[in-house]
């Protein structure tokens, strides 16, 4: 079933997902006209292709993100350096899930793509299930390791035939996101599949 994602910030942007794949890209009201039985999703802020996060290996092989269930001993908020690696060497079977969290994290940031070498297989695995692109590492990393990393690296836009793969951002333009940050993700969309929304 075709699905038109459109969003209030940039309805000339609307997208028709067909599957995995983009089907059209244009106003909003010209692709309902053309696409009367698709189901629409309408969604606040703005649509964008979604982000490229260029610390993929250090979010999700050298990060902890703590299951819920251990919040009383270890917290919420991910774990890095030399308290993570003492955590994994101490029960390597830890990383799959560490990383399927990561992953998650990285979802409602509206990351679609991740950059930099993945050598765990767990880590691996968790990345290729949810379909996250495998992008290029910048040459110079733009600062410290985060989920919100300064400056947003944007993907290229969407284009007929390309992957449906997208995020949305309740924000009232791209200026406005790079203000906010990418903590206003509303929708995370890949391979056509809606993989993140917020609550």
């Amino acid at each position: 079933m075709r699905t038109l994602h459109v969003a209030e910030g940039t309805p000339e942007a609307a997208v028709l997902a067909d599957g995995a794949v983009v089907a059209a890209v244009g106003p909003y009201e010209e692709l309902a006209a053309a696409h009367p039985a698709a189901r629409v999703r309408r969604w606040p802020g703005i649509l964008t292709p979604g982000l490229l996060n260029p610390y993929g290996p250090e979010i999700l092989e050298g990060t902890y993100h703590p299951d819920p269930r251990e919040a009383d001993r270890l917290g919420t908020v991910p774990i890095g350096g030399e308290r993570a690696r003492a955590i994994f060497r101490a029960d390597p079977s830890l990383l799959g899930g560490s990383a399927r969290r990561g992953v998650q994290r990285l979802l409602a940031h509206g990351t679609v793509a991740v950059a930099g070498e993945l050598r765990s297989r767990p880590v691996l695995d968790a990345v290729r299930g949810v379909g996250l692109a495998s992008g290029r590492r910048p040459p110079r990393l733009p600062g410290p390791v985060s989920l919100s990393p300064t400056p947003l690296v944007l993907l290229p836009p969407l284009t007929v035939g390309g992957p449906a793969r997208f995020a949305v951002f309740d924000v009232a333009d791209r200026a406005d996101l790079v203000r906010r940050g990418p903590a206003t993700c509303v929708a995370t969309v890949i391979g056509g599949r809606l993989v993140y929304r917020q609550r």
